[in-house]
């Protein structure tokens, strides 16, 4: 039987997977599909700012078990494109070889630490375990001496990822402080190297984000970095030190680091060059999804790290990679129109649409789709392969989700 390999387990190699077992059932084919993750779950990390993290993760066999498609736990260590072949280590450090007919490379971004002294106290919520951590740091913060900073965090980078994860936490830190040190204050302050607020997401939202952060108290320093963190304190690179004990990192991702096993050639993200159909350029059976993908959104734009295109990524490059194997048309990679939410705490929201971020709703309009998006949008069916390969079709919409009944 012909077979994919889809290496990744979030959202693009999810969807991946589905879309590749759902064309070969609408055209009553044999294909066998095989994800490979180190994990045992989908973690929704569009979700990882918030408070309890451990929650928000989603069981893969629960996802993809019912369609069939077989999950293997471990990590990729080697990509043989020659021998159409990936080398993997389970949680045992047992290795093994498995060869595929086409591969779809799914393994997503990760977080790029800064070389500054005391690089390794930086928190961040990137992933799981690292948002886990800094959950539990934060409840465990009245056990330290009253003093100076014990309630203060120092988010560093104003983008997407700082600005959801400083505004969460004025009321996340300040929560803590109410109930085990009455009068203690939470502050928190946003570090952003630009001159600006949300450097990316240029002047449509800003006025919005700016209001935010004034209403919750959140302060912040432009045009400075990180020059050293300490245990009770970070440097800034103007020289301002502020006592704290927990320092957040946001700033930058780039595409896993497995991108390198391909021979392609790759943006400054790190992302493999793809063309329409998602296949890497000049790179026989290898499709790639999500973060690793640099594929044209629209014109003059290609997609972004996030959420919303990973899953429309993986669909395409599911059913292409099926198409290619099985012999049927490729559908040529096309974008829904890009929009943003912005959560800005118990402030509100900001949502845009189009590439120019123009603000269509805030505040309470904004959260609640806000909260449809992170709660409801982009969770996977669970336990129900009818509904999961109807939604892994690369025309679904998630207007189309069905909520639940109240």
């Amino acid at each position: 039987m012909p077979g994919i390999i889809v290496v990744g387990g979030g959202f693009a190699g999810v969807w991946s997977a589905a879309g590749a077992v759902r064309l070969a059932r609408e055209t009553r084919r044999e294909l066998s599909v095989t994800l490979i993750s180190p994990g045992d779950d989908l973690v929704i990390r569009p979700r990882l700012y918030q408070s309890a993290p451990e929650r928000m993760r989603v069981s893969l066999d629960r996802i993809l078990g019912p369609a069939g498609v077989r999950r293997i736990a471990a990590t990729v260590t080697g990509i043989d494109i020659t021998g159409h072949t990936v080398t993997t280590t389970d949680r045992n450090g047992l290795s093994a070889e498995l060869r595929y007919d086409r591969l779809i490379l799914a393994t997503g971004s990760e977080l790029v630490r800064p070389d500054v002294p005391g690089a390794d106290l930086l928190f961040d919520v990137d992933t799981l375990p690292a948002a886990t951590e800094l959950d539990i740091h934060l409840n465990r913060l009245p056990d330290l001496p009253p003093g100076a900073g014990r309630f203060t965090a120092v988010v560093v980078g104003a983008g997407f990822t700082g600005l959801e994860i400083a505004t969460e936490l004025m009321d996340r830190l300040g929560a803590v402080a109410a109930t085990h040190a009455p009068g203690a204050k939470a502050r928190v302050v946003l570090v952003e190297r630009a001159n600006t607020l949300g450097p990316e997401l240029g002047p449509g939202p800003r006025r919005e984000i700016t209001d935010a952060l004034a209403a919750l108290g959140v302060e912040y320093r432009l045009g400075v970095s990180v020059a050293a963190v300490e245990p009770d304190r970070v440097a800034l690179s103007d020289g301002t030190q502020f006592a704290t004990h927990t320092v957040i990192w946001t700033a930058g991702v780039r595409a896993n680091g497995l991108t390198a096993g391909i021979p392609g050639v790759r943006d400054r993200l790190g992302r493999l060059e793809v063309d329409a159909n998602l296949a890497v350029t000049d790179v026989p059976a290898v499709y790639a999804a999500g973060d690793t993908a640099a594929a044209a959104a629209d014109p003059g734009h290609r997609v972004m790290q996030c959420c919303q295109h990973a899953l429309q990524l993986g669909k395409f490059a599911g059913h292409n990679a099926a198409a290619d194997l099985l012999g049927l048309p490729a559908v040529p990679f096309s974008a829904t129109p890009y929009v943003t939410c912005l959560d800005l705490g118990s402030y509100g929201a900001v949502f845009t649409d189009g590439w120019d971020r123009r603000v269509v709703a805030t505040g309470a309009v904004a959260k609640e789709r806000k909260r449809k998006v992170n709660e409801l949008w982009i969770y996977p069916p669970t336990d129900d392969a009818d509904e999961l390969l109807r939604q892994a079709d690369y025309r679904f919409s998630v207007r189309q989700i069905r909520e639940p009944a109240v």
